[in-house]
């Protein structure tokens, strides 16, 4: 792909908003840095890398910043509470809006919306609330079985559970992280995930990234340790089928009110792909998956970086 236009004015003052209030902070950080070096690289000589902290408000309203770039991950980043500060202080910023980042960060809620969109198709589960009959709610699955929490990034609070006996065990952990839980049946398959960018308000599909951990699963870990994981991009996938996966992840896109970038996860089995989630603020790490989708399909960290740049200036 040729050279991202920007439509954002090289003199403009932004903000890489990283570091942030959840677990998933040290990524955010790695991701900022990343952001802001590419932005640096483009001539937006006045960005600056702003840690995210219970001052932020104030941080942006002394800062008399033009633009943020949001490289926050998790709880208050990527579940549409920055956003909302953004929305106030009036400024523009990248990715997703306030409902479709709220609605993302909830798995659970995710999965109702998409729902309504018969060309999506997820696996079968329960949604537990802290409280619940955790045995009376999921006694319909079959194991094994994922138990998640139901706002979290990163796999974190995320277990596998091969066998009824351990799955209060897992439930626990995953109400560390959240009051609510939800347990989805395993899909026996292997994992892709495929990002979804805009080009002058026009969603499309990157190349796929099919993701082989050598831990059972992919946990933190293997996400963000160099050499964990084994990452084939273009996925092993038929025309065909690589076209349906592209197709399911703009339609999720599109479906969850999404904007600027995100990333739909699956797994795939039988051909069919089984969507996991959508992350509204994808990692931009040295190891993350979206800049090597992109790298893969002919765009560059930095124009990856002025892609993501320009959903803000199209919002502005």
């Amino acid at each position: 792909m040729q050279e991202i236009k920007s439509v954002v004015d090289k003199n403009s003052k932004i903000a890489v908003l990283c570091g942030g209030m959840s677990s998933e902070a040290e990524v955010s950080m790695r991701s900022g840095k990343g952001c802001y070096d590419a932005l640096q690289r483009l001539g937006y000589k006045n960005s600056e890398m702003v840690v995210v902290d219970k001052d932020i408000a104030l941080k942006l309203k002394e800062g008399n910043y033009d633009y943020a770039f949001n490289a926050l991950h998790g709880k208050y980043g990527e579940d549409g509470c920055i956003q909302g500060i953004l929305e106030i202080l009036r400024i523009p910023y990248t990715g997703c809006g306030v409902m479709a980042s709220s609605l993302c960060m909830n798995k659970e809620f995710t999965k109702r919306i998409l729902s309504t969109n018969p060309a999506i198709v997820m696996a079968k589960s329960a949604f537990v609330k802290k409280g619940d009959d955790l045995f009376e709610k999921t006694k319909d699955l079959t194991y094994p079985l994922f138990v998640k929490p139901v706002s979290e990034g990163s796999s974190f609070g995320m277990t596998k559970v091969d066998k009824k006996e351990d799955l209060k065990s897992a439930y626990e952990t995953a109400l560390k992280y959240n009051d609510d839980v939800l347990i989805e049946e395993f899909i026996d398959g292997f994992f892709v995930t495929v990002g979804v960018l805009e080009c002058e308000g026009e969603p499309f599909a990157t190349e796929i990234l099919e993701i082989r951990p050598k831990t059972e699963w992919y946990d933190f870990e293997a996400k963000y340790t160099s050499g964990m994981s084994e990452f084939i991009c273009p996925a092993r996938l038929s025309e065909d089928v690589t076209k349906r996966v592209r197709a399911a992840a703009v339609k999720a896109f599109e479906t969850a009110g999404c904007r600027g970038v995100s990333r739909i996860d699956f797994m795939m089995k039988d051909d069919i792909p089984y969507l996991l989630e959508i992350n509204t603020s994808p990692g931009m790490t040295t190891v993350s998956d979206l800049p090597a989708q992109s790298a893969a399909m002919g765009i560059n960290y930095d124009n990856l970086v002025q892609l993501i740049l320009n959903s803000a200036g199209l919002n502005k």
